[in-house]
């Protein structure tokens, strides 16, 4: 399957490259500069959802989890947390989660209750989606953490099959995605190879090579977006197998 190249560039293959979002955002630590306020930006924008969920597991209502998300962000983007719990930095994924710990237990409480889009930096996040989407999920009786790092996990999860079906579209190949979802997808019910080759006029052993390149290019694309929250793309691995775990339950 071929690809854009913009895309491949973020895979790590062999060698593995150094420069991903989160070194990008620790290297300028709060000496701000456009290239780091865009990788935070965006690795924000893409994970903000487990931190609502966390702090709705908190206990907190739509209101107010609305509130303290938007305030946590507003305080997180102007970098005063960057020089803060460093020995999370290795994950960006950690680092979040212990930030927004460190706002709820030693911030918010001293500070008056932000109206959103009250003038600070901000996100733009669908509180409306998030509602939803908290309310579709299945009741969770496990800690906040363990929710948080399942919907971690199934954002990125997300991420990376949009990326796939656009990969696909771009190439020609969305009906062939729409029948092989299902062999990647978490949770879904893989369409049998005999139907998906009648569907596709394809011969059922294509479909099964089809498909065999799809899933390389998933994990390829999977392993590409965990090594860009962490400072060592060596611990892909170890990071792959925590969300999976994670999503395990």
């Amino acid at each position: 399957m071929t690809s854009n190249s913009s895309e491949r560039e973020n895979i790590p293959r062999g060698d593995y490259f150094v420069t991903t979002r989160w070194t990008v955002v620790i290297a300028a630590g709060r000496k701000s500069s456009p290239q780091s306020d865009r990788a935070l930006g965006e690795l924000c924008q893409i994970y903000w959802y487990p931190l609502y969920a966390y702090v709705r597991r908190q206990g907190h209502s739509r209101e107010d989890a609305e509130d303290l998300v938007q305030a946590f962000f507003a305080r997180f983007l102007e970098k005063n947390y960057l020089e803060k719990l460093s020995s999370e930095r290795g994950k960006f994924r950690a680092f979040l989660l212990a930030s927004l710990k460190h706002f709820l237990a030693n911030e918010w409480d001293k500070s008056q209750r932000q109206k959103r889009g009250g003038g600070a930096q901000h996100l733009s996040l669908d509180w409306q989606s998030a509602d939803e989407r908290y309310h579709l999920d299945p009741p969770d009786p496990s800690s906040p953490d363990r929710t948080y790092d399942r919907e971690w996990a199934l954002a990125l999860l997300d991420l990376v099959i949009n990326r796939l079906r656009d990969e696909c579209a771009a190439d020609g190949k969305a009906r062939l995605f729409e029948q092989a979802k299902g062999y990647l997808m978490v949770g879904q019910s893989a369409i049998p190879y005999p139907d998906a080759a009648r569907a596709l006029e394809m011969d059922e052993g294509a479909v099964r090579v089809a498909v065999h390149r799809l899933r390389k290019r998933y994990r390829e694309l999977l392993r590409g977006e965990i090594a860009q929250t962490l400072t060592d793309p060596t611990q892909v691995e170890h990071e792959l197998r925590s969300l999976q775990a994670a999503v395990a339950g």
